[in-house]
């Protein structure tokens, strides 16, 4: 379903705030650079230090900016906590991104058996890849 290059994007700001034009500018660069996908809010795009509703609205105008173009979205929605990760994939797949992108919660330090009821829930409470 992902293939090709996917750019992991970088979210501007301007004066603490989300730069929109900007960033609608920087994926339509991705558009026409040719890559197959971006990756917003990933740790390249400020994941560990926006806060919820910012992450989402960055989901939010990745997604409305690819819109009428093949490029797919793979919204960054992993966290160390699996409530907040699970939230952020339901909020991420509810604003049209095709997959998520997961990390392993690297604060905590789960176990193995941890990791993979970690991902786990996040799979069940989704349909995204």
């Amino acid at each position: 379903m992902f293939t090709g290059t996917y750019t992991a994007i970088v979210t501007p700001f301007r004066e603490g705030v989300i730069d929109e034009p900007a960033l609608r500018e920087l994926i339509r660069r991705q558009i026409k650079g040719g890559v197959e996908g971006i990756v917003p809010v990933g740790t390249t795009g400020e994941s560990p230090t926006v806060d919820f509703d910012e992450h989402i609205r960055i989901i939010e105008i990745a997604v409305g900016a690819v819109e009428g173009s093949p490029l797919k979205v793979l919204a960054g929605t992993g966290a160390n906590s699996t409530v907040e990760a699970v939230e952020l994939t339901q909020r991420a797949e509810a604003a049209g991104a095709d997959g998520s992108l997961q990390v392993a919660p690297y604060y905590n330090r789960p176990t193995q058996e941890g990791l993979f009821q970690h991902f786990k829930a996040i799979a069940r409470a989704t349909r995204l890849p």
